[in-house]
């Protein structure tokens, strides 16, 4: 299987960390772009159920970038096992997919 060109990343975080972390990463040019949306998360955490007001960052990025931009996230983010999910970008409109690539360069 070939590997994508293109990724989206999602990865949420504390409502106060999620501006700055998606400014960090586009700044880096690790990201083209990231959308921060408020949600609310179900999970499991050490044995028991949480429900927790938390932000989605959706960032936009290259394949060839994931590798240092989950280390970015990682070493900024204050949760011990944040959430990074990266899901192939099979095809999109080409004029936006080309900035990803000339604004992560």
């Amino acid at each position: 299987m070939d590997l994508p060109e293109y990724v989206v990343v999602f990865c949420t975080a504390p409502a106060g960390e999620a501006e700055a972390l998606a400014r960090t990463l586009v700044d880096a040019r690790l990201a083209a772009c990231v959308n921060v949306t408020d949600v609310r998360s179900c999970y499991r955490w050490e044995g028991k159920v949480h429900g927790e007001p938390e932000q989605l960052l959706i960032v936009k990025t290259q394949y060839r970038l994931l590798d240092p931009l989950v280390a970015r996230i990682k070493a900024l983010h204050s949760y011990e096992t944040p959430e990074i999910i990266a899901m192939p970008i099979a095809g999109g409109y080409a004029p936006y997919l080309e900035w990803i690539r000339e604004e992560t360069t």
